[in-house]
């Protein structure tokens, strides 16, 4: 129980600094979250300018637990709506438990401005609830990110969290983060596949990831991430089944923590 408490009350300290940063999916976890410059479909919760051209109706569901501890549980929602220039993308994400609990409803919206580029921007109704004697504040932050196709090997990325610097309290004290991350997506081969990015938090100092997805088999992959900040590993696997079914696991590993896991299922309509 003493364990329990002191991670909680620790995790949480962290999360009410680094409040709306929300990611999602256990691709993205066994990818220590170094998912800015890709574009896959759950671009919702990694870059909101990743259009794909192949873009097609899409939704997924994912479940995540921080440190194998119930207080700190996560549900997911995600889908994508295609149009005929562009594509929606909607998401929705709760954390926490009675006493402690943040979410995030929000669309966005992503445009191919050219053959190798792209840009979007996101809006996003988010908020904390705390308990009877603290009460809950729910407010509006905005993203943008954009996707840069150098050639058909080489991506990069960028994305920013929290454009207007949205606060949480009256009085100015407090405010959901600020968030930039720049990522190089590099595919070496059809099976091997390397990630990197660098992201910066306005209350932490700069962190480096570095994630790789290998597969070894039509089909399926095996994906591994560090972090240095904190210093944290991750590893998962991913399955696609009749090429609609995408079913992925992944965790992540603090050293003074331990786990996270996480499951995802998603289907894409052909």
């Amino acid at each position: 129980m003493k364990r329990v408490l002191t991670i909680t009350l620790v995790f949480q300290s962290y999360l009410f600094l680094t409040q709306g940063v929300y990611n999602s999916g256990a691709r993205n976890v066994a990818l220590s979250n170094t998912t800015v410059a890709d574009s896959d479909e759950w671009f919702y919760f990694n870059n909101p300018g990743a259009y794909a051209e192949k873009n097609k109706f899409f939704v997924g569901v994912s479940y995540e637990n921080r440190f194998l501890i119930k207080e700190m549980q996560s549900q997911t929602i995600v889908g994508v709506i295609p149009l005929r220039k562009g594509a929606l993308s909607v998401g929705s994400q709760v954390y926490g438990y009675t006493q402690f609990r943040s979410f995030k409803t929000g669309l966005g919206y992503a445009l191919p401005l050219a053959e190798f580029i792209s840009a979007g921007v996101q809006l996003n109704y988010q908020g904390v609830r705390l308990n009877q004697y603290y009460g809950s504040k729910n407010t509006m932050t905005a993203e943008f990110g954009i996707l840069t196709k150098l050639n058909k090997k080489v991506n990069i990325g960028f994305s920013v969290f929290n454009l207007g610097s949205t606060i949480l309290d009256d009085y100015q004290y407090d405010r959901f983060t600020n968030l930039m991350r720049l990522g190089v997506r590099y595919q070496l081969s059809d099976k091997v596949l390397f990630l990197s990015e660098v992201e910066k938090n306005s209350e932490f100092p700069l962190n480096v990831k570095l994630a790789t997805e290998y597969s070894p088999a039509e089909n399926a992959f095996i994906r591994g991430g560090f972090s240095l900040r904190p210093v944290s590993f991750s590893f998962g696997f991913g399955y696609v089944l009749a090429k609609t079914i995408m079913l992925d696991i992944g965790s992540g590993y603090h050293q003074s923590m331990g786990w996270s896991p996480a499951v995802s299922c998603s289907y894409k309509f052909l």
